[in-house]
C-alpha cells in the first residue's frame, strides 16, 4: 500500500497559530454575553429642579450613596488625578502589576512602612465587586484571578469607569458622582484641580474623607490635606503650567457634611420617586419641574403664616404652585412642617381628599354660560328655596333677594349656585367633574345637588388643574412634575368664551385686605374661597400672572375650627403668597391672552339682566356669546295708565289731560317677599281692571318651584290621604291669586307667594298645574309611590 509523505509546518506557523489561538481568548470573553459592569452596582437617584438644583440623592437599594457617572463626563483631572495616585501603569497591565506587588510586599513587610497592598485599579474593583478579603495570600490570589478576568471581558474604559463609581469615598458614599455631590455640591465634570485631587488620594484611606463640623462647615483633616498636596506635588511635575494654582491648595478646602445633604421639597420629591417606581422607571438623573427659589418662597409664606396664626388654632397648612403654561408644579407645600409629627408633617396635603367647599362654583357658572342658562349680569334669585328635600342656605344665613350671577360667584351665594346647577343638562357639574379626571367619586346619586357646595371630595392637585383650565381658555391638561414629560394640548371641557367670562368674574373678587386693595396693581388677581362643612377645610383657589395658586388651612385629623373659614383663614395666606413672589420676581406678567372671537358686549337693564325695554332707568352691559347666551327684553319696569281723577288705573280709550303715565317695578313674588323682609319694600303696582291688555306689557308666567322637577315622593300606604305635599310657584308681580290644578280638577287657590297644600289619596303619576288670574300658566308631571 502506498503511503503518503507527511505535511512539515514551518516551525514558525506553530507560533503564528499559537498567536492566534492566545488572542482569541480575549475576543471570545469579550463577545461572550456578560452583563456590564453597572450591573454589579445599585445606584442611587438624583433629583433636581428645572435649574439643575440639587434637591435630594437617595440611597441605593443597599443603603450607600451611588450615582454612576459616564466616564466622559468625570473632570479629565480626577480621572488623570486617580491614575496618577494609585496606578499609573494601568493602560498597559493585563490587570495585575508585578511591580506593584513587589512595591507593595517590600514597603510593608521588609522595609515595615505603612501597609501597603500593591492592588491595581483592576484589582480594586475586583475586590469592590466580589467583596475579596485580600488581607491574606490566599485572598490576594483570587483578587488577582478575577483582575484577569475582568481584564478579558471589559475593556480598559469600562473598568475604570467602573472603579471610579464604585471606590470608597467615607461613610456610605461610594463613586465619584456621589462624592463629588455630597461633598462639594456640584457634578463631577464641574470639579477644580483642588477638589478633583482631594477626591482622587479619598479612596486610599476612605476614613480621612469624613468630614468634621466647623462653624457648620467642613474642612478636611490634616492628613488628607498632606496627601492631597503630596499628589499636586506629583502633578505639576507633569503638567508645570499647573503651578500657577498653588495658592488654591493654600486655602482651606471644606468638604460639606453628609448631614447636610440637600432635602428639598420633601413631599413633591417622595410624589416623583413614588411615580418613578409605579412606572418602573430606573432612570438615576431625574430633572423635574419644580423652581427651587419659588419653593422656598412658599414654604417660607406658609411658614410664618402658621407661627402667626397658633392663637388661632392654625397649624398646618398646604400649597401648590402651578405654570399655567406648561402645566409645570413649580413648588408644592404638602404641609406646614415635613419632620412635626403633632400635625402628621409628612402626609402630602397636596394628594389628600378633601371638601372644596365653594371652590367648585365657577365652573357650574361657566357651564351655565355654555348650555345658555344665564349670562354674567343675569340676575338670580337668592331667597328662600327647596330642591325637593334639599334646603341649602346660605353661610350667613342671610338672602339677599336679586343679586347677578357675578354678585352671586363673587359673594359666594350657595342659593343661586343651586338654582344655576339644578338647571345644567349634559353634562351636569358631576359629569363634569368626571369628565376632568376627578378621582374616587361616589354615584351622582349620593351627592345630589350637594356637589354644588363642596359635598364631594377633590385634591388640592385636582383643583390646582381646575383653575389651572379656566386660565387656559377651558383646555383641561394634565400637571407635569418632570421636566421630560411632553406637553400636551389637552381636552376642552369648557368652551373658550365661558372660561374667560368666569375669569372676569372673578377678577372682580375684592382682596380681603382693603390697605392693599387700594393700591393699583398691573397684574389681576382672579381667586375664590371655599369653606367645607364644619369648618374642617378653608380653601382658596386662584391665578395671578402665568401661575395657579391653591391653599388649604385645616388638620389632617379632619377636626374643625370655627376659624377655618375660606375668606378669614386661607385667603390671607394666598395673597401673602402672591404678594411676596410678585415682590421677589419684580417681572411677573401675565401671559397674553386674546379674547374669545364668539364674545360680544351688549347693553342690558341693570334691574333684571335683560335686554333693556324703554322704561329702563339704569342701563350697563355684559359679556355675551352670540347663539347661546339667553337673550330677553326686560319686563319689570313697566308703564301703568293712571286715572288722574281717581288714581286708579285707566281703562283706553284714554282722554287727554285725564290720564298720566306711572312706571312700576314688578318683582315676582319671592323676591318682593325678600324685599320686605328686608327692610326695603317696593312698591306694589295697583290692580289692573279687566280693561287692561291691549298696551300693557306681558308679565312673566308663575314658574312651579315645588314639587321639584323630576322629583319623586314615596308616601306609606297607610298615610294616604293625610300625608300632605308643598304646592309653590313664584309668580309676576301683577298675579294676585294663583289656581292649582291637579290632572285638570281643580285643587284650591291661593294667595300670590303662598303654598297650597295637597294629600295626594292615591299612587301613580300626576300632572300639577298652575295657573294666575292673569291667564299665565305652568306645570310639571310628579310621581308618587309607595313604601311600606
Amino acid at each position: 500500500m502506498k503511503s503518503f509523505p507527511r505535511l512539515r509546518l514551518p516551525r514558525w506557523h506553530n507560533v503564528l497559530v499559537a498567536l492566534l489561538l492566545l488572542a482569541a481568548i480575549p475576543v471570545t470573553c469579550r463577545l461572550w454575553p456578560h452583563d456590564p459592569l453597572r450591573a454589579w452596582f445599585p445606584s442611587s437617584t438624583a433629583v433636581y429642579d428645572a435649574d439643575g438644583h440639587l434637591l435630594r440623592l437617595t440611597l441605593a437599594s443597599d443603603d450607600r450613596y451611588r450615582l454612576w457617572v459616564p466616564l466622559e463626563d468625570i473632570s479629565p483631572a480626577m480621572v488623570e488625578g486617580v491614575l496618577l495616585h494609585e496606578d499609573r501603569w494601568f493602560r498597559w497591565h493585563p490587570g495585575v502589576s508585578v511591580w506593584g506587588l513587589f512595591r507593595g510586599a517590600w514597603m510593608t513587610y521588609v522595609r515595615a512602612g505603612n501597609r501597603q497592598g500593591g492592588s491595581t485599579v483592576t484589582m480594586q474593583l475586583a475586590r469592590l465587586i466580589w467583596h475579596l478579603d485580600t488581607r491574606h495570600p490566599r485572598g490576594k490570589l483570587v483578587q488577582m484571578a478575577r483582575a484577569v478576568q475582568l481584564e478579558l471581558f471589559y475593556s480598559k474604559h469600562d473598568i475604570l469607569e467602573a472603579y471610579l463609581n464604585a471606590a470608597p469615598y467615607g461613610r456610605n458614599v461610594e463613586g465619584v458622582g456621589a462624592a463629588s455631590l455630597a461633598y462639594f455640591g456640584k457634578s463631577p465634570a464641574r470639579l477644580s484641580l483642588p477638589e478633583a485631587l482631594t477626591l482622587a488620594v479619598i479612596p486610599q484611606d476612605p476614613a480621612r474623607g469624613l468630614p468634621g463640623n466647623v462653624n457648620g462647615s467642613a474642612v478636611i483633616d490634616t492628613a488628607l490635606k498632606t496627601s492631597r498636596d503630596r499628589l499636586f506635588a506629583r502633578w505639576i511635575s507633569k503638567h508645570p503650567d499647573d503651578a500657577a494654582a498653588r495658592p488654591l491648595f493654600d486655602l482651606p478646602l471644606r468638604l460639606r457634611p453628609l448631614s447636610r445633604l440637600p432635602f428639598e421639597a420633601p413631599h413633591f420629591v417622595e410624589q416623583v420617586l413614588a411615580e418613578r417606581r409605579l412606572d418602573g422607571d430606573d432612570e438615576m438623573r431625574v430633572v423635574t419641574t419644580l423652581d427651587l427659589g419659588l419653593q422656598h418662597s412658599l414654604e417660607r409664606q406658609v411658614r410664618q403664616y402658621v407661627e402667626r396664626g397658633a392663637e388661632r388654632g392654625i397649624r398646618n397648612a398646604a400649597a401648590i404652585l402651578v405654570d399655567t403654561r406648561d402645566m409645570g408644579i413649580k413648588a408644592m407645600v404638602g404641609s406646614a412642617g415635613y419632620s412635626d409629627a403633632s400635625i402628621q408633617g409628612q402626609v402630602n396635603g397636596t394628594l389628600a381628599k378633601r371638601s372644596p367647599g365653594s371652590t367648585l362654583k365657577p365652573f357650574i357658572y361657566a357651564l351655565g354660560f355654555d348650555q345658555g342658562v344665564l349670562h354674567p349680569e343675569t340676575v338670580l334669585r337668592d331667597v328662600p328655596s327647596a330642591f325637593g328635600p334639599y334646603t341649602p342656605e346660605n353661610f350667613d344665613g342671610h338672602f339677599l333677594g336679586p343679586v347677578t350671577a357675578t354678585q352671586a360667584l363673587v359673594r359666594s351665594r350657595n342659593i343661586p349656585a343651586v338654582q344655576v346647577a339644578a338647571k345644567l343638562a349634559s353634562p351636569n357639574l358631576y359629569q363634569f367633574l368626571r369628565d376632568a379626571g376627578i378621582s374616587r367619586m361616589a354615584s351622582e346619586r349620593h351627592y345630589g345637588l350637594s356637589l354644588v357646595l363642596g359635598g364631594g371630595e377633590v385634591t388640592m392637585q385636582e383643583l390646582a388643574s381646575l383653575y389651572a383650565m379656566l386660565a387656559n381658555r377651558g383646555e383641561l391638561r394634565p400637571l407635569r412634575l418632570l421636566a421630560s414629560t411632553p406637553k400636551t394640548r389637552g381636552t376642552r371641557l369648557l368652551s373658550e368664551e365661558a372660561s374667560f367670562m368666569v375669569m372676569d368674574m372673578l377678577r372682580q373678587n375684592p382682596r380681603p385686605d382693603d390697605a392693599v386693595a387700594g393700591q393699583p396693581s398691573r397684574l389681576p388677581m382672579y381667586w375664590k374661597t371655599g369653606t367645607s362643612w364644619s369648618f374642617r377645610d378653608a380653601w382658596t383657589a386662584g391665578s395671578f400672572g402665568p401661575y395657579v395658586l391653591v391653599v388649604w388651612i385645616g388638620n389632617f385629623d379632619g377636626s374643625g375650627n370655627p376659624a377655618f373659614v375660606g375668606v378669614d383663614a386661607a385667603a390671607p395666606l394666598f395673597f401673602r403668597i402672591a404678594d411676596a413672589l410678585r415682590a421677589e420676581r419684580p417681572g411677573l406678567a401675565e401671559p397674553i391672552r386674546r379674547n374669545p372671537p364668539n364674545l360680544r358686549r351688549v347693553p342690558i337693564c341693570l334691574a333684571s339682566g335683560d335686554l333693556p325695554n324703554a322704561w329702563c332707568p339704569q342701563v350697563g352691559s355684559t359679556w355675551f356669546i352670540p347663539g347661546k347666551s339667553p337673550i330677553r327684553v326686560s319686563n319689570v319696569h313697566r308703564p301703568v295708565v293712571i286715572d288722574t281723577t281717581t288714581g286708579k288705573p285707566a281703562c283706553p280709550p284714554y282722554e287727554p289731560g285725564r290720564t298720566r303715565v306711572e312706571v312700576y317695578e314688578y318683582w315676582p313674588s319671592d323676591l318682593a317677599r325678600v324685599f320686605a323682609q328686608a327692610g326695603m319694600p317696593r312698591r306694589l303696582p295697583p290692580p289692573l281692571p279687566d280693561c287692561q291688555g291691549g298696551g300693557q306689557p306681558a308679565g312673566d308666567p308663575p314658574q312651579i318651584t315645588s314639587p321639584l322637577k323630576g322629583s319623586s315622593y314615596r308616601i306609606r300606604m297607610s298615610r294616604l290621604g293625610d300625608e300632605r305635599i308643598a304646592f309653590t310657584a313664584t309668580a309676576d308681580a301683577s298675579s294676585r291669586t294663583l289656581y292649582w290644578f291637579v290632572d285638570d280638577a281643580y285643587l284650591g287657590s291661593a294667595a300670590n307667594g303662598q303654598p297650597l297644600m295637597w294629600a295626594p289619596e292615591r299612587t301613580g303619576r300626576f300632572l300639577v298645574r298652575v295657573v294666575d288670574d292673569q291667564g299665565r300658566t305652568d306645570s310639571r308631571a310628579l310621581d308618587v309611590g309607595a313604601i311600606e
